[in-house]
């Protein structure tokens, strides 16, 4: 090659290192199209524009840079006034150096380019109508090669004009060029010419556009380099018209340069033309020229000679020989005469050319005889040899089985699993039968020879080798069906126009019928011939479902490579089908792994998906391949079915303005698709649109053309999807694109268009919003939309009439403008990995077969971002109640050590600022740095909220608390004031006993006797004056209570006597209670109307059950934390907060009833209330003993008579009094450090056991799923029955079970461990006390009274010490002495502390289990209205969000029946959300569907309860493992329409306990 041209362009390194497509399938930089263009980026702009379509990638205007080259408009000036300056003055064209010739680029980067990237330029060279490069000479070696690679992904269409009965019949013909047979007309120059060739040539083609580069062009100069000795080509397609300049396809060859120069080429092209043109200076003999002309007018080819010298009209020689003068003439006159000539000859006997036939002329090289070639080819054709010679309809059938009739089959009964009816379980269960039927049956068929011989190249074969083997197997399968096909078309053309014309003449005849019919069979028969690499790589995707869904043994093990092998292609730039278009499903298990593959091969990438949406044929496809350089199906014939996807990287160059790392672009089949027609077309249409639109980050809307009603037709269906987005929380964004629009430069027109499409948008949001019931005044209150910035409007795509209509330049301008909006939003977007499109792409479709999308759409992204959000505010709420009950223990020592007397809130607030503070900053930090921050958004305003509220009920529950601890600090006030005098008491009693015994004998037996002897004496003098505090009769008030509502006392006995009013909240039927309210009436009609409504309602429905159950529970909780809220610790017990309970009781009860068509005998309150009061009595006889200890002196001096008796041993042993005030401390101070000590260790081990223990350190579902678990592997039906029926308790129950578990077995060791740690802090603590208080006495001198002081003031933050007396101690003087005693106490105390049984923490004020249960169990607790299961939300009052639960049971498990019957109800609610049944909410008459359970009303439009196509083997083992015991607890049983499916007995505990794991994944 001259290496100036490469040099000039930067191609240098090209020469070796080959361009290939995945250089330009990338996002790059606006491509230049208004500016001049700097030379050294002419190369990539060309290529870039004509990847675009813009056929003005010739004529680049090109800016120097370079000082040696001289711009082309350039004029030199003289400035000389002298006349004879005109006749001198001239400028050496050879002395500046002039731009590259356009050709030269155009070969330079044809030569710099790998064979695909050839192969693309020349493709999109035809769609631009130009010339193509047919045999091209080396520019080093100069071998001549053809590069016959190149021409064959083009297909060429024509139509051919024959009159046949009088009338004008039309044949369309569409081939590949490579195997058109042809006429080829050979143009060639002898000598050098005054007139341009190529020039000539175009009128002959395309008077309007220039199919081969001539002198005239632009950017046209002398010095070309690249292009002598190459021939182009190019052909005639006919339209089938009568103004058609030839009847039939031509191609017309063009040799550049002069022919003389360049033999070789001229031999072989003569030879194989069918016309020889050649131009002549002059016509004379003895001329370098004579000898060819002389041979050419000897050989039987045409030949006609134009003579340039030469003004005479044409002439024929001989037979098929003619001349032809052009000089002077008129060049339109001399195209006429030529083409008259030509078809002339081309009438009669005449050879034909084939491209295919190059590859046999000796002294060309073939590209694609190249050994790499060679091997894609003959891996292609060992495939494809074997559907040659069967009919192309039957080719599926027979060797793609698993895509055929049981995929089809599949789909068709998968979506049936949504429309079930009757017994949807056992009908569920045989058709999930029937689907792992289908895919056995696939397993089987799966091994076809195609797919075994495609399959088997595809592992094989080194990458550049396998896509030679992908195109020539595409290439191939082609050529094998493009005559049929092209057949098929012309009858679907014909008969639609046939259609199409009774529908113009408004005929509803059975003729039009006949006719729609015969076309859908066409549509058929098309869809049967149709045969590609997408149904290969379909046929993949079906063997690999198959295969995973059986799991069995199989010779066949290559289907577990081959989400690697799409993934591969995927990456390289192939589109994938997303969507089967035939059967019009998307294989979830085949898309799930390819995009894992991706995912493991690039990353978890960011991908920005744009989608496009629009009518069929509406040039969706083209415009996506333009913009981006894709491969999407174009051709006739070949239309976007379902859809396809396709990555795109973006480049370096701009990836630093972007959060992305691709785009992701889907391409869909048009709406209203003619060939879906009468075929369920408006749900296929607006399934595709509401699928298309919720995978994208922003949809394409492309309309075509200005038809009102076509318009109106795309705009409803997107619309509507739209707004389903907006339903479910997604937020796309959208462009509409106008294509086709005949004047796109009229501004005012285009305002009018926009303001129209506006009102359209806006009238469709009403139309939608209705639809899907809800509120929408105008398309903006749907999606934001600007219609000044998100419409374009595109010029119409061709430049004139087809099949000879080069692509419109200003299609490509609009193509680029749009790409630009496209960037623009791109860039504000952070996508969404391919995880997460994974995904969003199973949640879009389940929601969407299930035809209910907005009520059974689930966003499992959302659905995982949020629990791992529960996760951190359980963490947050953790850390702030943690902080709390520290705060609570300080502040409650300070109390009991009378320090403090009045707790202000701000008091509270101030201590936990610090932690407060730090979870605010945490809580930001999550919610801005967090990879998933675009979806957490949402939810932070809320969390902020809930955090503050915790912090608030955290502060008023703790005030609350302080506040009973100090108004029982007032309360104990007159005995606490007592205290020292009776202790001064006691000591000095105790002191005088041992003396008057000091000489008797001191055993301890001897000595017990005579304090037990004294001691009663001694309390009984001491509270002389003190009333004692009564014991309480509950049970009388109770009765009392009753009797005052209005209770008959045989009511009350029965009740009592019966006793089963304890378990009330666990019964499973609750029908004995219930009386219809028309029995209350009088008279004949309604006793007729009440005997009616128990026939049609038989025995209650379960959700009712439910309802009443719930009710129980809620009146239960609400009067137990109203009874707890009483101060009877510190004032004691009154029958009044019973009497209180009892009308809240009453009140409920009668609003509940007040919503029902029934009412409750007076059983039912009598057993409820006795329930709550049994449930609230023990309470209040712990709260008033405790009262009593407090206040009651008698209590609080029998709870001191050890400890004095161990002071009057002390006496009576004759110890001193230093040794008996250390003891007396020792007892003290032990009792304060066990407090303390068990205090700090139950918050202790809540905090460890909350971080570290699996069943706790998550969300609420974690905590449900490790529950579930633990009840699976004791089966314990009893405690499944409390579950069931009241969760909350069996939760608090396991928390229990599990502290228990971790303290006394598990972790026994790590438990002694914290309460060690403990027992060294406190004894560290008070040794350090102890020393302190010493030597301040000793430093001051102080006495016995200083010394109690300094040691108490040092202690009261952390632990409670009781009053010291020191009035019979003042003798004490010794303190080093005393601190001696106290130490060795201490020593003792710390060693029994050691050995301490952590079941002591039970006696006091901090629990493990209850601070764990505080904290984990302070969520939300409603239930499912169908099934009862308990919501998982991990926060309380979650509202907004819906409650929702993964573990859906069987109705069964409730209780639930069917009416009228004794059999139990298996059906799960998630079943019948996708069914086709009905229920009746709250006891109306008035049925509502499933999938539409929402308008029920609260409180089931309150949950989330989606599809769930698999059943939760937990709850089918749980029913199959207890048969017998459920049916001999709720007396119902599991047969008739309650029988168990036969699939659920297969279910293991394993399957159980694994399929739990499996719904908290996500």
């Amino acid at each position: 090659m001259n290496v100036d041209v490469p040099h000039r362009l930067h191609l240098q390194d090209k020469q070796t290192q080959k361009m290939s497509p995945a250089d330009f399938l990338k996002i790059g930089p606006p491509v230049n199209q208004s500016h001049d263009t700097p030379e050294k980026d002419l190369a990539y702009t060309f290529l870039q524009r004509m990847m675009m379509l813009d056929y003005r990638a010739r004529y680049i205007p090109v800016r120097q840079d370079n000082p040696d080259v001289t711009p082309s408009k350039s004029v030199p000036v003289f400035n000389n006034d002298d006349f004879d300056a005109l006749f001198s003055a001239k400028v050496d064209s050879n002395k500046s150096k002039s731009h590259i010739h356009p050709m030269d680029v155009q070969m330079a980067v044809f030569h710099c380019s790998d064979s695909f990237l050839k192969q693309n330029l020349v493709t999109k060279l035809s769609q631009c109508q130009y010339a193509l490069p047919l045999l091209v000479p080396d520019p080093v070696t100069k071998d001549i090669e053809c590069p016959l690679w190149t021409f064959r992904q083009i297909t060429k269409t024509w139509k051919i004009a024959k009159i046949k009965d009088n009338s004008n019949v039309v044949n369309m013909k569409s081939m590949p060029i490579c195997k058109a047979e042809t006429p080829m007309v050979f143009f060639f120059r002898l000598g050098s010419l005054p007139v341009s060739k190529s020039q000539l040539m175009n009128t002959l083609i395309n008077d309007r556009h220039s199919a081969f580069f001539h002198r005239n062009c632009p950017g046209s100069t002398k010095s070309r380099l690249l292009m002598d000795g190459v021939a182009e080509i190019a052909w005639y397609c006919p339209a089938g018209k009568p103004n058609d300049s030839f009847p039939d396809c031509i191609a017309f060859c063009n040799l550049h340069g002069d022919a003389l120069s360049f033999e070789k080429q001229r031999e072989i092209l003569t030879e194989k033309s069918s016309v020889n043109v050649v131009l002549l200076p002059t016509l004379a003999k003895g001329q370098k020229s004579t000898t060819v002309i002389q041979a050419l007018y000897s050989s039987p080819t045409a030949l006609i000679i134009l003579i340039a010298d030469d003004d005479s009209d044409a002439v024929q020689v001989k037979n098929g020989k003619y001349k032809m003068g052009v000089k002077d003439r008129n060049q339109s006159e001399v195209s006429d005469e030529l083409k008259g000539i030509i078809k002339e000859i081309l009438s009669g006997p005449h050879t034909s050319f084939q491209l295919e036939s190059m590859a046999e002329v000796s002294g060309v090289t073939v590209d694609e005889d190249h050994v790499v070639y060679q091997k894609g080819k003959a891996a292609a054709l060992k495939t494809v040899k074997m559907l040659q010679g069967m009919e192309i309809s039957k080719l599926k059938e027979k060797f793609l089985p698993c895509q055929a009739k049981l995929w089809h089959e599949w789909c068709r009964i998968n979506k049936e699993l949504y429309h079930l009816k009757g017994n949807i379980e056992k009908e569920k269960s045989e058709k999930q039968q029937q689907l792992m039927q289908i895919r056995q049956n696939q397993c089987e068929a799966s091994c076809s020879e195609l797919m075994k011989s495609f399959t088997e190249s595809l592992l094989s074969l080194p990458s550049k080798e396998k896509e030679y083997f992908l195109k020539w197997t595409q290439i191939l399968i082609d050529a094998l069906s493009t005559d049929e096909i092209s057949s098929i078309l012309q009858s679907y053309d014909e008969k639609w126009t046939e259609v199409l014309t009774l529908k113009k003449k408004h005929d509803k005849s059975d003729l039009l019928t006949s006719k729609q019919t015969e076309l859908e069979e066409i549509s058929k028969t098309l869809q049967s011939a149709m045969f590609g690499l997408e149904h290969i790589f379909r046929e993949m995707g079906q063997i690999y479902e198959a295969h995973r869904a059986v799991q069995a043994e199989s010779k066949h093990t290559e289907w577990v490579k081959y989400p690697e092998l799409a993934a591969d292609l995927m990456i390289s730039g192939h589109p994938v089908e997303l969507m089967d278009g035939d059967a019009g499903h998307v294989p979830l298990t085949w898309i799930s792994s390819l995009l894992d593959e991706v995912i493991k091969k690039l990353g978890d990438q960011r991908v920005f998906v744009l989608s496009v949406l629009g009518l069929q044929s509406s040039g969706k496809s083209t415009m996506l391949n333009a913009m981006f350089g894709l491969k999407f199906a174009v051709s006739a014939g070949r239309c976007t079915k379902g859809a396809f996807m396709q990555l795109v990287k973006v480049s370096e160059e701009i990836k630093k303005d972007f959060q992305i790392d691709y785009f992701l672009v889907v391409d869909t089949e048009g709406l209203r698709a003619l060939e879906l027609a009468g075929n369920s077309t408006c749900n296929h249409d607006n399934e595709l649109a509401t699928f298309t639109v919720g995978l994208g980050n922003m949809t394409l809307i492309n309309i075509f053309g200005e038809t009102p009603a076509e318009m109106q037709d795309v705009l409803q269906i997107v619309v509507q999807a739209f707004m389903r987005m907006k339903k479910v929380k997604l937020s796309p964004s959208c462009v509409f694109v106008h294509q086709n629009i005949t004047d796109i430069g009229a501004a005012e027109k285009n305002m009018d268009g926009k303001r129209r499409l506006q009102e359209k948008l806006d009238h469709m949001a009403k139309l939608a919003a209705k639809e899907e019931s809800c509120d929408a005044e105008c398309f903006n209150d749907v999606i934001s939309f600007d219609v000044q910035k998100d419409v374009k409007y595109f010029a119409q795509l061709l430049e004139g009439s087809p099949p000879m209509a080069p692509p419109n330049p200003g299609y490509s301008e609009s193509i680029q403008e749009l790409k630009n909006i496209i960037l623009s939003k791109a860039k504000q977007s952070a996508g969404v990995k391919l995880s997460h499109f994974r995904i969003k792409i199973h949640d879009l479709w389940n929601a969407l077969i299930n035809e209910q999308f907005v009520f059974s759409f689930k966003n499992s992204l959302e659905i995982a971002v949020y629990r791992k959000l529960e996760v951190e505010y359980g963490n947050w709420t953790w850390a702030l109640r943690s902080n709390m009950l520290a705060i609570e223990n300080q502040l409650h020592t300070r109390i009991e050590n009378g320090d403090i007397d009045k707790i202000e809130r701000s008091d509270i607030v101030k201590e936990m600022s610090k932690t407060s503070e730090k979870i605010k900053k945490d809580m930001s930090k999550y919610f801005e740095d967090d990879r998933d921050k675009d979806m957490l958004v949402q939810w932070r305003g809320r969390f902020d909220n809930k955090i503050k509220e915790f912090q608030e009920e955290l502060v008023r529950g703790v005030q609350r608390k302080l506040d009973e601890v100090m108004q029982q600090k007032k309360a104990c006030k007159k005995l606490e004031d007592k205290k020292p005098e009776f202790e001064n008491k006691l000591l000095q009693k105790s002191k005088e006993l041992a003396h008057q015994l000091k000489d008797k004998p001191k055993d301890d037996r001897e000595l017990q006797k005579q304090f037990d002897g004294v001691w009663s004496d001694w309390v009984k003098d001491l509270i002389a004056d003190t009333k004692p505090i009564e014991d309480i009769n509950l049970e009388e008030d109770q009765e009392t209570i009753l009797q005052d509502v209005g209770i008959e006392q045989n009511i009350i006995n029965d009740s009592k006597s019966s006793g089963k009013y304890k378990n009330m909240s666990e019964f499973d039927d609750y029908m004995g209670y219930i009386v219809h309210k028309q029995q209350k009436g009088q008279g004949i009609v309604a006793q007729v109307f009440s005997l009616i409504e128990d026939h049609i309602w038989g025995p209650m429905e379960y959700e009712d059950q439910e309802q009443i159950r719930s009710l129980i529970i809620s009146i239960d909780k609400e009067s137990l934390d109203a009874v707890k809220s009483k101060p009877v610790a510190t004032r004691g017990y009154s029958s009044a907060y019973l009497q209180e309970v009892a009308k809240n009781v009453q009140d409920t009860v009668s609003e509940f009833e007040s919503n029902q068509k029934c009412t409750f005998k007076k059983e039912f309150t009598v057993d409820l209330l006795l329930y709550i009061f049994d449930r609230a009595g023990s309470w209040l006889s712990q709260s008033h003993e405790k009262y009593k200890m407090n206040i009651d002196a008698r209590t609080y001096l029998e709870s001191k008579k050890t400890q004095y008796y161990n002071i009057f041993r002390s006496f009576c042993k004759g110890s001193s009094s230093a040794v008996v005030f250390g003891e007396m401390i020792c007892e003290k101070l032990k009792v304060s450090i066990v407090e303390a000590v068990c205090n700090r260790t139950a918050i202790d081990l809540a905090g460890e056991m909350r971080c570290t223990f699996p069943a706790f350190n998550g969300n609420r579902l974690n905590l449900e799923k490790h529950l579930l678990t633990l009840l699976a592997e004791n089966e314990d039906f009893d405690a499944f029955i409390t579950y069931i029926q009241n969760p909350r308790k069996q939760v608090a129950a396991f928390i229990k079970e599990r502290v228990n578990t971790y303290m006394f077995t598990e972790y026994k060791e790590k438990a002694q461990n914290i309460l060690r740690k403990n027992v060294d802090v406190i004894h560290n603590f008070v040794s350090q006390a102890l020393f302190d208080a010493t030597n301040n006495v000793k430093t001051q001198r102080g006495d016995t009274d200083m010394w109690v002081k300094e040691f108490c003031s040092f202690l009261k933050d952390k632990l409670t010490l009781e009053s010291i007396s020191c009035q019979n101690f003042g003798d004490i003087n010794n303190f080093e002495f005393l601190k001696e005693e106290i130490e060795k106490g201490l020593i003792s105390i710390k060693e029994e502390m050691n050995q301490l049984s952590l079941d002591k923490m039970k006696e006091f004020r901090l629990r493990p289990d209850q601070i764990l249960i505080d904290q984990l169990c302070n969520c939300c607790w409603e239930t499912c209205p169908f099934c009862a299961a308990v919501c998982t939300n991990t926060v309380k009052d979650h509202s907004p969000e819906d409650h929702s639960v993964p573990f859906h049971r069987p109705s069964a498990l409730s209780g639930g029946h069917y009416k009228n019957s004794d059999e139990m109800s298996v059906e799960f609610c998630t079943t019948k959300v996708a069914s086709d049944i009905r229920f009746y909410p709250n006891l109306r008459l008035d049925p509502i569907p499933f999938k539409k359970y929402r308008k029920a009303g609260p409180p089931y439009k309150n949950w989330r309860i989606t599809p769930d196509e698999s059943k939760l083997k937990y709850w089918t083992w749980f029913v199959c493992r207890f048969q017998k015991e459920m049916e001999k607890h709720y007396r119902f049983k599991f047969t008739g329409s309650g029988q168990i499916p036969r699939e659920w007995k297969t279910h293991t505990k394993e399957d159980a306990i694994e399929s739990l794991n499996e719904m908290c994944k996500l």
